[in-house]
């Protein structure tokens, strides 16, 4: 096996809380050729302080300024002073399983150059985990138990941020950080598919994801519904739109409203449908809402689908395959 480095990139900001904890996982890790570079994303507590100590007992943790402002930005700063071979990142109030960055660079070594090492994550908190996170995390590491996760990419984000681990070649090849588009997470996400990066299954936990309700992922408008919903139509337009098929928006409720009003003006044309009898006829936008039957008359289509309710995807799922119609080709689930 080559020899192997392992950069993990860490952001951080006012959380002295949780640092000592993030650290010691780091430092507890069964494989041992890593750098930490931490980098403060201007803290008003102690956390450079408590990254610094740790740093001058232990030269393979680095702590850095951020050259600006943002996770971004500091994931850059990181990046342009890192060394490894093998990417990752990690977010500063997390908790890393021992066996962390051994089993992923096993992957990767594995699988080659192409690939995601990917691990399943543990949601905790002090107040316990809301339904939300419990629903996310189980469908999130459904897919990394069997390395499907970009079959489900237009539901929500399938590469948990703070546990993936690339080549540095892969990681550069797909833009690294350079993207100034939020949420970061889910954009290198796609960037990930739209360069073929295919993801390795795991059946082990290797990452703890610490919730909180100050958490940046809470509280931040980058990481607000909208800008998840204008991230999945700009992908969807760049990597899976085909303009010679019937473009058709199943749903009219918060999320079919705001993509839109989106394709509206972007003047992308498209048939809007829906199963909710109290919608069909209205103007919504100066456009009427059909049956959903309207889509048998369609002869080629794509449908985007915004419809949560599980017994109603169920049953979109039965009618496209009675169609013969593919997922992730004929018809997206923006859910």
């Amino acid at each position: 096996m080559p020899k192997t480095k392992i950069s993990v990139l860490i952001p951080f900001k006012n959380t002295a809380a949780y640092l000592p904890e993030c650290i010691d996982s780091i430092l507890n890790q069964t494989f041992s050729d890593w750098e930490a570079i931490f980098v403060d994303d201007h803290s008003s507590d102690n956390s450079a302080k408590i990254v610094q100590n740790y740093a001058k007992n232990d030269s393979r943790i680095k702590c850095l300024k951020n050259k600006g402002s943002g996770i971004i930005t500091a994931l850059c700063t990181a990046y342009d002073d890192c060394n490894g071979n093998l990417i990752t990142r990690m977010d500063s109030d997390d908790i890393m399983m021992p066996k962390k960055l051994q089993a992923m660079q096993l992957d990767l070594y594995s699988k080659g150059k192409g690939h995601i090492a990917l691990g399943l994550v543990e949601y905790f908190s002090e107040t316990g985990i809301n339904d939300g996170y419990k629903r996310y995390e189980k469908w999130l590491n459904k897919l990394i138990s069997v390395g499907c996760n970009f079959n489900e990419l237009y539901k929500e984000c399938v590469i948990p941020s703070p546990c993936w681990m690339v080549h540095r070649v892969d990681f550069d090849k797909c833009g690294g950080f350079q993207s100034n588009t939020y949420p970061e997470d889910y954009d290198l996400a796609f960037r990930f598919f739209k360069f073929g990066l295919k993801c390795i299954p795991s059946k082990n936990i290797l990452h703890r994801w610490r919730d909180y309700a100050v958490r940046t992922s809470r509280t931040s408008p980058n990481y607000a519904e909208n800008s998840f919903v204008d991230l999945k139509l700009k992908y969807f337009l760049e990597l899976s739109y085909d303009n010679s098929k019937t473009l058709v928006l199943w749903g009219a409720g918060k999320k079919g409203k705001k993509l839109a009003a989106l394709l509206l003006k972007i003047k992308i044309p498209f048939e809007w449908i829906c199963d909710n009898p109290k919608k069909i006829g209205k103007n919504i936008y100066g456009k009427i809402l059909k049956p959903w039957s309207t889509l048998s008359e369609i002869n080629k289509s794509q449908s985007i689908i915004t419809v949560a309710n599980e017994n109603a995807q169920e049953f979109m799922v039965n009618y496209f395959n009675q169609q013969n119609k593919k997922h992730m080709k004929d018809y997206f689930f923006f859910t």
